[in-house]
């Protein structure tokens, strides 16, 4: 993890490449997906980005994520900011299910260091094995193909109507190059 995640932009849209800088540099996100019945599920995940974009989850094979996935892989990732004013950035991804037993256990490794905001040591790395085995923990790649920004916007006061302002984003590929 990036030991300063990215600040957005309050004055303007955010750039493509800011957008995956975003994601890269932060931590967790609301990971949404359709339902068979009912409107979409949300749920906070921490994630993992990878050196080729990938966004990686840690779920149950028996949670609802993994098997909304095996139905449908299209998902939201609302990016969240921690700080305020906070931003978020929307990331939509096509999704697959690994069992790879090693990626489980790296990607749990991970995100108990994301957690954690240090590494575990690989003398931790027996303990996480038994309990990915335990839970029967697999890993929701998600590979984006498009963002959405939403900048911070904040009141310091109630009477600055007139300087806030606000603008329309757009969503872009994920690999969309910046303007010239």
């Amino acid at each position: 993890m990036s030991p300063e995640p990215y600040v957005a932009p309050t004055d303007r849209d955010i750039l493509p490449s800011e957008r995956r800088e975003f994601v890269r540099t932060h931590r967790t996100c609301i990971f949404g997906y359709g339902r068979q019945h009912d409107g979409p599920a949300m749920s906070v995940v921490y994630y993992i980005p990878t050196d080729d974009d990938e966004l990686l989850v840690s779920t149950m094979a028996a949670r609802s994520k993994a098997r909304a996935v095996a139905r449908d892989p299209k998902v939201s990732l609302c990016i969240l900011d921690e700080r305020w004013p906070f931003a978020y950035l929307q990331v939509y991804a096509e999704a697959a299910v690994s069992t790879d037993r090693d990626l489980v256990i790296d990607v749990m490794m991970a995100v108990a260091g994301r957690m954690s905001g240090q590494p575990l040591s690989d003398d931790a790395r027996p303990v996480v094995a038994s309990m990915a085995e335990q839970e029967d923990r697999v890993v929701v790649r998600c590979r984006p193909y498009a963002t959405f920004a939403q900048p911070p916007r904040h009141l310091h006061r109630n009477d600055q109507d007139e300087e806030i302002t606000h603008w329309v984003s757009a969503t872009l590929p994920w690999d969309a190059p910046d303007p010239v």
